[in-house]
């Protein structure tokens, strides 16, 4: 049974207007039989002041108590300044279904989606998600994204590996380093969302994946036609390292040198092998995660209020410990 994206936009009437949304969640997977778990929504706006001020006077029951009483203003402050720039409202009741939504500024969007900056919603928007709303052609800018997220993962697989592997290497990027991962989330979560979603991830990369074997950095297997081999030499291994994202560079060579655009690397630094530069690519990502995943942790808890942290807290960590005792 396909998605209705009249029934998944249907929240989106009663908040104020928004310039990007999209929908994601464990329910929304093909795989998953429990269709009651929260529906999850990122929310793209010009000014969040502003449009906090406004779901204030439609929807004010959706903020936390505490934030409520702190006002828009507040809640902006916490989410760019403690934050990673997103405000979420937890628990938010729609007719027979509690939804989630996160609130960002759409400059702060397309920055992380082209720099990594913060490695939050850029993460999240390399795994399928359903597009309701895009005034600004984010899905075009995404492209960008995509590719990095298929340069970083290559650069972190083995010479031979399969199609599958691929989408659950570039699924876990965003998850390297991430506090949750650790006792608040599912351990099969990763490969729930490829095993769900896998003709959607074909549809986003395959494109890209021609695109390199075309440059001769990697093959297409014969039988079976989902395994691949890579060119894991010196000149495909530099190529690769230096389409990565600004942040991941500026993170590899914090307090020797500060990257601004993507394939900008000292020429101090050189990549001598392939087993070097996945250790400074894994090492990057785990660093930028940990401590997005940190600031966003203590952001939401400020947010939400402690009865609501704890109750999405309990919800992850039931879902992680039946994932690890079933």
């Amino acid at each position: 049974m396909g998605i209705n994206f009249i029934e998944l936009a249907g929240p989106l009437k009663a908040l104020p207007p928004v310039d990007f949304c999209c929908a994601y969640g464990s329910s929304l997977l093909s795989n998953n039989t429990d269709k009651s778990s929260m529906v999850d929504y990122i929310i793209g706006v010009a000014d969040p002041e502003k449009w906090h001020a406004e779901n204030f006077e439609r929807n004010k029951i959706h903020y936390s108590r505490w934030m409520s009483i702190l006002g828009p203003k507040m809640i902006t402050c916490v989410a760019d300044k403690i934050g990673v720039g997103v405000h979420f409202n937890p628990f938010v009741e729609w007719r027979d279904k509690i939804i989630k939504y996160g609130v960002v500024r759409m400059q702060d969007l397309a920055l992380d989606i082209l720099t990594w900056d913060r490695f939050y919603l850029s993460g999240r928007l390399q795994k399928p998600v359903h597009v309701l709303v895009d005034n600004w052609d984010i899905r075009k800018v995404n492209l960008v994204n995509l590719k990095a997220a298929t340069c970083a993962a290559l650069l972190l697989l083995p010479p031979v590996f399969t199609e599958e592997d691929l989408y659950v290497k570039i699924c876990s990027l965003s998850y390297m380093g991430d506090l949750r991962m650790q006792f608040a989330e599912d351990k099969d979560k990763v490969k729930k969302i490829v095993q769900g979603s896998f003709r959607t991830f074909q549809v986003m990369y395959k494109p890209l994946l021609k695109e390199y074997a075309a440059e001769g950095l990697l093959e297409f297997g014969y039988y079976p036609h989902s395994t691949f081999q890579q060119d894991c030499g010196l000149s495909a291994t530099t190529s690769l390292f230096s389409s990565l994202p600004s942040a991941v560079h500026r993170t590899m060579f914090w307090g020797k040198h500060r990257p601004v655009m993507t394939g900008e690397i000292p020429s101090e630094f050189f990549i001598n092998s392939r087993e070097q530069a996945s250790s400074c690519v894994l090492k990057a990502l785990r660093r930028i995660v940990l401590v997005s995943s940190a600031r966003q942790a203590v952001s939401g808890l400020l947010a939400t209020g402690g009865v609501n942290a704890a109750r999405y807290l309990m919800r992850k960590m039931s879902k992680a410990w039946k994932s690890r005792t079933a």
